[in-house]
């Protein structure tokens, strides 16, 4: 049997994470490595690997969400905007389960360096303000 993917188990509530949104086909929740303060991840719940293993259907459902949570990150954060999504190994897809990354971004870095990923919280209540913000 194949391993759970870490957005499976966080799903599956058999690990914690904090969400954003969810309805039942998708899941939103704050990246735990955040490239910036507000990173988040829009996720499907069914497993496709990539977005080549997708139905039409489904790839344009979980965009709708992408676009009201990149609307929703900039207008809570304001100034730039990345919706990131990989795709194999070779495109830096860590978890083979399609996901999408939405950031806000307050200056110029270079994506793909793992030292760029400065968006720590400064606190618990930081954390749980942006959460707030962030909810649909």
């Amino acid at each position: 049997m194949k391993e759970k993917t870490i957005f499976e188990k966080i799903i599956d509530r058999e690990i914690p994470a904090d969400i954003l949104y969810e309805d039942q086909k998708h899941i939103v929740i704050l990246d735990i490595n955040p490239f910036e303060k507000g990173h988040i991840l829009v996720i499907p719940k069914k497993n496709y690997e990539t977005i080549l293993d997708m139905s039409e259907e489904d790839f344009l459902d979980l965009q709708k969400i992408v676009l009201k949570f990149a609307k929703k990150v900039h207008s809570v954060f304001g100034g730039g905007l990345n919706v990131n999504q990989n795709n194999y190994k070779e495109a830096n897809q860590e978890v083979p389960h399609v996901h999408f990354h939405i950031f806000p971004r307050t200056e110029n870095k270079k994506l793909y360096h793992s030292e760029n990923h400065t968006g720590k919280y400064t606190s618990e209540e930081e954390k749980k303000e942006i959460i707030e913000n962030l909810k649909i």
